[in-house]
């Protein structure tokens, strides 16, 4: 008889969606989108030879053969992570630098540093939050490991890996009204900025007006100017919160592109520790 190999990653998606019963929220524990979310599900079921989940409503059940598989996928994945930490365990001389663009310490950050401190006790992470220029020049300079920063296109100066893609939807607070025709009160970051970049070029193409609204250095006074309905913004969705919305696609906004969340590595060689976290937080 022979057997196959069952994916690690696979496992680990397939409890979280077993857990939270919904792809959409599990997608967010594990750090991908919610279609690569269904694309796994869809894998481990043709590897498994049965379905793992039906629908019910807007969630998702687990069938007879999914909740027998999940006690073992548990076992498999803790185990997994038990021998991992065991022998992963060592002095840590130094702290792990890690520069982060703003949209992903509220995102991406809180995960990765759990991620860390569960596979390596001991390990100090450093987080400076800044700009995407700031970010740049100090990798650049190797004031810092690794950075986290939203690339809509990859920069070929590092080596890098795209951690996640997301879509860029235009925001608003939960109360504003969009008047069709009207110039489109924009609220942006001060300076050279992606989203900035990426909402103007789209508008101009479109023949659409537009007005600055708002400038801010900051994402918490975006976050400020959007609940005050001063006006939208492009984000991406992990900037929603229950006093946020997406606008509906019968505003007449022009669509917009994906972007990516990139962790970029300092030239050079980099420490053993900021390899290990490099590897931990990286897609597999």
């Amino acid at each position: 008889m022979s057997f196959r190999n069952l994916d690690i990653g696979l496992l680990r998606t397939f409890v979280a969606v077993a857990e939270k019963e919904n792809f959409a929220i599990a997608a967010e524990k594990v750090f991908r989108t919610q279609a690569a979310v269904s694309q796994q599900m869809q894998k481990l079921e043709t590897v498994l030879g049965c379905a793992l989940f039906e629908r019910v409503g807007r969630n998702k059940r687990l069938t007879t053969e999914g909740s027998r598989f999940l006690e073992y996928a548990r076992r498999i994945v803790g185990l997994n992570d038990e021998a991992y930490r065991a022998m992963a365990q060592r002095a840590f001389d130094e702290p792990v630098k890690v520069g982060a663009c703003a949209d992903s310490v509220d995102s991406l950050i809180p995960g990765y540093l759990e991620m860390c401190a569960e596979a390596f006790p001991g390990l100090r992470v450093d987080i400076q939050v800044g700009r995407s220029r700031w970010l740049t020049s100090s990798l650049r300079r190797g004031e810092v490991d690794l950075v986290v920063m939203l690339d809509p296109v990859p920069n070929p100066e590092f080596d890098q890996v795209v951690l996640r893609t997301s879509p860029v939807t235009w925001i608003a607070g939960a109360r504003y009204h969009h008047q069709a025709g009207a110039p489109v009160p924009l609220i942006l970051i001060e300076g050279s900025c992606p989203f900035r970049n990426m909402a103007i070029k789209a508008l101009s193409e479109a023949g659409i007006p537009w007005r600055t609204a708002f400038q801010t250095s900051t994402l918490a006074g975006i976050r400020a100017a959007l609940r005050a309905g001063m006006g939208i913004t492009p984000r991406t969705v992990e900037m929603l919160a229950p006093d946020l919305k997406v606008l509906d696609p019968h505003a007449g906004l022009p669509a917009l592109p994906t972007i990516g969340y990139r962790l970029y590595a300092r030239p050079g060689k980099l420490s053993e520790s900021a390899l290990d976290v490099s590897r931990l937080v990286s897609p597999r």
